[in-house]
């Protein structure tokens, strides 16, 4: 797994505590963090805009979403790598 996506939204207080958790857990992680609007795309304001924060891969695969949770990122991370 090379790229993370935070679906985020302005604004969003949940978002912002989400990306300052994953900061903290992974600063290691953040230069693969593209953190983007929701609301950006038909695909993901449809699927996701009511469950916001939500880190996919680039897949489009659902790790976590409303809180961050590190050891489905690690999992997640552990996974991609044995593929």
């Amino acid at each position: 797994m090379s790229a993370l996506t935070l679906l985020s939204r302005d604004g969003c207080g949940l978002c912002e505590e989400f990306l300052e958790a994953f900061a903290a857990a992974c600063p290691d992680l953040l230069p693969r963090l593209l953190v983007a609007d929701v609301d950006s795309r038909p695909g993901w304001a449809g699927r996701w805009g009511a469950l916001i924060p939500v880190l996919i891969d680039e897949d489009g695969t659902v790790i976590c979403e409303t809180f961050f949770d590190e050891t489905a990122l690690r999992a997640a991370l552990a996974e991609g790598a044995a593929r």
